[in-house]
């Protein structure tokens, strides 16, 4: 099983595996449930992989020697433990590895629930914090060895079909195979997205486009030494997505992420995937930003970073409006969003959290933040009258999944060096795909350049000053500011009318034609 392989892979082969391999739960169990287990066995498949990769490169190195290459493994970046599960009497029942291959081959026997929850508990123990916050642990609300799965017998059957799925030649997944792919990150991202489309409601709130990813992560430019923070952090593919920037760039990995996550299986993919890629200078919390912010610095206030960015859910319903005026933090001095829209209560949050110098934000928010009036008008005027605000980036419509609604990214920074901002409408730039529209690098990088140059681009950026905003009553809704009105043609009449008799002129000739025809053939008049 899994022989040494060094083809690449691509995501689209793990993600149709996958979808493959959600077809053993559906009936059985509601696909918010069944996301889980797949992604858990993905990631345990992974570092099964990674590690029997990295054994078997020792044993090649130094011949068959079990005991020497063990050892040699307890220096590996993680920890792969042995498993000794015991009689009632206390004799050793079955000894062997806490890994995918393990279980595989004991697929047939009773207990693959069990075997599966000890497998993850020993790995969780192994490998120490990596795996856990103060309060929670990355396996803590998944079992394998539920009833959800059905009597024993059943849920045997499913976890067999289960590793059996994950045991196949395209589910290899070896770092000679996999190179840089982001595989929990894209997996989460894809499975998030199918679940969207096929009515998952709750899905889209998480799932940010790997290309918005990219243009946040490129505008704010992270650089060496950075903190960089998403305080509704999904799987945490953002906030990777700003350190490899300091990676590619610089060729170091100076720089620290910070992160916070309500729902507690997306945080636990969050951690998957820090330990997957090797972010060990990370802190991921569990919990509710807007409610209990978790990251905070040794006095008890809000910890400050140079980068802030996050997707949070748009204008999300009951996000913690009665408690936001006695908010200790004092994040919501500036006025109280409406009950029913978080929007501006994740970007005072995030505003709050920006160092005084270095700080600057990027958020994906709903157009109906730039214009929505009432309070929300009052939070936007105090923000753009204190000089926050850099630049408002209009996004196309169906890149999100989960709705159909254009979004907008805002960028805000601590320190500008101007009072203006520039409006950039890059609603048309996109390549239209079969049910989502993509941006495409050069999108990407007409929008970054257009930022960075802070131009005005007829029918595409304008830089608005203070005075301009101030006179359109603070509303920000771009077309105020990019006029993108094309003129139509205008129309020659006399040319229409001349082409119009030429047309009766031919019309004439051919009912003459067909006149002639019939009479040759005995149907005249």
């Amino acid at each position: 099983m899994n022989a040494k392989n060094d083809t690449p892979i691509s995501q689209d082969s793990i993600n149709k595996a996958l979808w493959s391999a959600c077809d053993t739960f559906r009936g059985t169990i509601s696909s918010d449930t069944y996301k889980d287990f797949i992604l858990t066995m993905l990631f345990l498949k992974y570092i099964s992989d990674v590690w029997q990769d990295h054994y078997d490169g020792y044993k090649e190195e130094h011949g068959d020697e079990p005991e020497l290459i063990i050892e040699m493994m307890k220096n590996e970046r993680f920890v792969v433990p042995e498993v000794i599960i015991k009689n009632d009497d206390g004799s050793e029942k079955d000894r062997f590895l806490a890994n995918f291959y393990s279980l595989y081959e004991r697929r047939h026997q009773p207990g693959n629930g069990e075997r599966i929850d000890i497998c993850l508990h020993e790995i969780e123990e192994a490998n120490g914090t990596k795996l856990r916050d103060s309060s929670k642990s990355v396996f803590q609300d998944i079992s394998f060895n539920t009833d959800k799965l059905g009597e024993e017998k059943q849920k045997n059957t499913i976890l067999r079909h289960l590793l059996e799925d994950f045991a196949k030649p395209e589910m290899n997944l070896r770092p000679s195979r996999v190179g840089s792919l982001d595989v929990i990150g894209n997996a989460y991202e894809y499975l998030i997205k199918n679940f969207a489309a096929s009515g998952g409601q709750k899905a889209g709130e998480f799932y940010t486009p790997p290309e918005v990813s990219d243009l946040i992560a490129e505008i704010l430019a992270p650089q060496p030494g950075d903190t960089i923070c998403d305080p509704a952090c999904g799987s945490a593919s953002l906030l990777m997505k700003c350190g490899r920037k300091v990676r590619e760039k610089f060729g170091k990995k100076d720089y620290a992420l910070y992160g916070q996550e309500a729902i507690g299986s997306t945080w636990s993919l969050a951690k998957m995937n820090m330990f997957l890629h090797g972010e060990d200078n990370h802190k991921i919390e569990w919990g509710d930003t807007i409610r209990n912010p978790k990251l905070l610095d040794k006095n008890g206030d809000l910890e400050l970073f140079d980068i802030v960015t996050a997707n949070p859910p748009f204008s999300l319903d009951k996000w913690g409006h009665d408690e936001a005026e006695h908010d200790k933090f004092s994040r919501f001095r500036r006025g109280i969003p409406p009950k029913t829209k978080g929007d501006y209560a994740f970007i005072l949050h995030m505003i709050e959290t920006l160092k005084p110098k270095s700080g600057r934000m990027g958020v994906v928010v709903p157009h109906g933040v730039l214009f929505r009036g009432s309070s929300e008008g009052k939070i936007r005027k105090q923000l753009i009258d204190e000089n926050l605000l850099d630049a408002v980036i209009g996004l196309p419509e169906k890149l999100f999944y989960g709705t159909s609604i254009p979004a907008s990214v805002l960028i805000f920074k601590k320190d500008k060096s101007d009072s203006n901002v520039l409006f950039i409408d890059a609603s048309r730039e996109f390549k239209a795909g079969k049910n989502q529209n993509l941006l495409t690098v050069e999108h990407i990088g007409k929008v970054v350049a257009t930022y960075r140059n802070r131009q005005t681009i007829d029918k595409y950026s304008y830089l608005a000053a203070p005075e301009e905003i101030r006179g359109n009553d603070y509303n920000l809704n771009i077309p105020r500011y990019v006029d993108t009105f094309e003129e139509e043609d205008e129309i020659d009449l006399l040319e229409v009318r001349k082409e119009r008799e030429m047309l009766r002129a031919q019309l004439a000739e051919l009912e003459e034609e067909m006149t002639q025809y019939l009479g040759e053939l005995g149907y005249g008049a």
